[in-house]
């Protein structure tokens, strides 16, 4: 079912790539898409595919931007000269978007978390290069930016639209290639302005809406089988078993926790109630205030059974629902799912089904 899933969204895919074009006399600009993935990031000279469901190689030929064009992110304006051919692409999930628009990257960073192969790629990354016939170039940049390496694939263009870039590795990566920063607030990317703003860099703006469309009709189409999950509040902790003094909430300027609103999940209204600033993805909560967290239904976290037993235990957690109920989701570090609650335009049709049946056995034990 995953297999099938990856492989609908390259149906008429496979014949797209990238080629350089001429420059023309007037520069294009894009504004990068932000916080809400129904607002056009336009670009003069391309035409409107509103409505678009399928991405094909005549709609390519069709919304393909006007060059040079400017796209404006969190770190400053990106000029890019022509359509890029050289491809690189960097951070979390970013390489999922040219794979999904059937370009395979000539680089990309590894991946970091969750069960890799030997390449260092996730299941649905290494399920796209081998789609497209691809073998992939994978950066090792755990411990910072291979310069070099991006350096010597001769990219085009660097995207990065979800990513923590500092100004300073922006300015660094920007003397090898233009790139593409996140919209407004490091690590606050959603994986609709992700999909869009990144095919925008491509002059793919049409096809990244296409794809965004089609993967929020699968999710709609989905849900449709879980009608008791719509409305339950839904907060995704992080939590440690060792210390369960201090622990950490997500808000929704994370990606793990906007993903729930798209699942019809809501937020807490004491969680939001707890966010001072309103740019922060997570915010802190001490034990000891977490009796004021009485109305969450069910909560989301990195663990095993023994963390829920150990909350059970703690009397400071005895007033939070989903605790009293065991109504937890555990992700597992070493599996597909715990990598997948960071969603891409790609992990989310390969794990959706195993996501929301796990959160369906949480919500059966509400009370």
């Amino acid at each position: 079912m995953k297999n099938k899933l990856i492989s609908a969204l390259f149906a008429g895919l496979l014949g797209l790539s990238v080629v350089a074009c001429g420059t023309t006399s007037e520069t294009a600009t894009v504004d990068t898409v932000a916080t809400d993935s129904s607002e056009a990031a336009t670009v003069s000279g391309s035409e409107s595919t509103e409505g678009s469901s399928s991405v094909s190689e005549d709609s390519a030929s069709n919304s393909d931007a006007t060059f040079p064009l400017t796209i404006t992110h969190g770190l400053g304006e990106t000029v890019i000269e022509e359509k890029p051919e050289n491809v690189v692409a960097i951070a979390w999930g970013n390489p999922d978007v040219p794979l999904a628009l059937g370009i395979v990257p000539v680089g990309i960073s590894e991946a970091n978390f969750g069960p890799r192969d030997e390449n260092g790629l996730l299941a649905w990354t290494a399920k796209a290069f081998e789609d497209l016939g691809a073998t992939p170039n994978v950066f090792d940049d755990t411990d910072g930016w291979d310069y070099e390496a991006i350096s010597d694939c001769q990219p085009d263009v660097i995207l990065a639209a979800y990513s923590g870039l500092s100004q300073e590795e922006y300015d660094r990566l920007s003397e090898i290639a233009p790139v593409v920063a996140y919209p407004t607030i490091a690590w606050t990317t959603t994986w609709q302005e992700e999909t869009i703003n990144n095919a925008s860099a491509l002059g793919l703006e049409a096809e990244g809406r296409a794809l965004v469309a089609d993967v929020e009709q699968l999710i709609s189409d989905k849900l449709s089988q879980y009608p008791d999950l719509n409305g339950k509040r839904v907060a995704f902790f992080w939590l440690s078993e060792d210390d369960l003094g201090t622990f950490y909430i997500y808000t929704n300027n994370d990606p793990r926790a906007a993903f729930l609103g798209d699942l019809g999940f809501v937020t807490p209204e004491s969680v939001t109630g707890l966010i001072d600033d309103p740019n922060a993805f997570s915010i802190t909560v001490s034990a000891e205030n977490a009796d004021v967290l009485s109305d969450v239904d069910i909560i989301i976290t990195y663990g095993t059974e023994s963390l829920v037993t150990a909350m059970q235990n703690d009397g400071r957690f005895s007033n939070i629902p989903a605790v009293n109920n065991g109504a937890f989701v555990l992700l597992d570090s070493n599996d597909a799912l715990a990598a997948a609650s960071t969603p891409t335009v790609l992990s989310i049709p390969y794990a959706i089904d195993d996501y929301l049946e796990v959160l369906n056995e949480a919500a059966k034990k509400i009370q």
